[in-house]
């Protein structure tokens, strides 16, 4: 399972790999973004799911005096900034197939410490400014497209030396390596999958038209 965290005022995006859909697992994975963050975590607003509407988080909550609040039940649109990454990233970059173990969950951190930078750093994206109806028709008013980094930059709230923290972040990365990088982390990701059946894919074995006479089940 994917913890996945939105923010609404920056689009900052931090995905957390989740051994198990519990709990103690997600306030393990609060804990991990946490300390990500450039800033502090000022609400926290949730599904229904039993993994978050629990005492056990509410304390977690209380305890850091974070407002917490949640959807309403059957409404996903609710959780419409969650749903268009769970899509837009988590689905299309790791894909739909079954993962299982600690193997599994380690290759998914990997691939998530580098997707976290591509996305924050390097993918812009609309923020909705005003929408308004005429009849049936919806008009819609976006602002300059931005990356989430940027939009940190631009914001009163968070301390300069934040800001110059994460410059010198992203003036350390290679967008070309780091595109190579993520592509072997998926790679090596999908080694774990599994299949329809309920099995992880075998890798295919080539071999000579000599040695599939002497072993026909190769």
């Amino acid at each position: 399972n994917t913890l996945v965290l939105v923010d609404i005022a920056t689009g900052w995006l931090e995905c957390i790999p989740l051994l198990r859909k519990c709990a103690s697992d997600v306030i393990d994975g609060l804990r991990v973004v946490d300390e990500l963050l450039p800033f502090p975590m000022l609400g926290l607003d949730t599904d229904c799911g039993s993994e978050f509407i629990n005492y056990d988080l509410l304390d977690y909550c209380e305890e850091r005096k974070i407002p917490f609040t949640r959807a309403r039940t059957h409404r996903k649109n609710d959780q419409a900034h969650i749903e268009e990454k769970n899509g837009s990233v988590v689905r299309r970059l790791v894909g739909y197939d079954r993962l299982e173990g600690r193997k599994a969950w380690e290759a998914l951190v990997h691939l998530y410490r580098v997707l976290r930078k591509y996305i924050n750093y390097f993918q812009p994206s609309l923020k909705l400014i005003e929408k308004e109806r005429c009849g049936a028709k919806v008009s819609k008013k976006y602002d300059p497209a931005k990356t989430p980094y940027q939009r940190v930059l631009l914001s009163e709230h968070i301390s300069q030396a934040t800001k110059d923290s994460l410059t010198r972040e992203y003036e350390s990365i290679d967008p070309v390596d780091m595109l190579t990088q993520m592509e072997k982390l998926q790679d090596q990701l999908w080694t774990y999958s599994w299949n329809k059946h309920g099995k992880a894919e075998e890798p295919l074995t080539v071999c000579t038209d000599d040695e599939a006479k002497q072993d026909p089940v190769k």
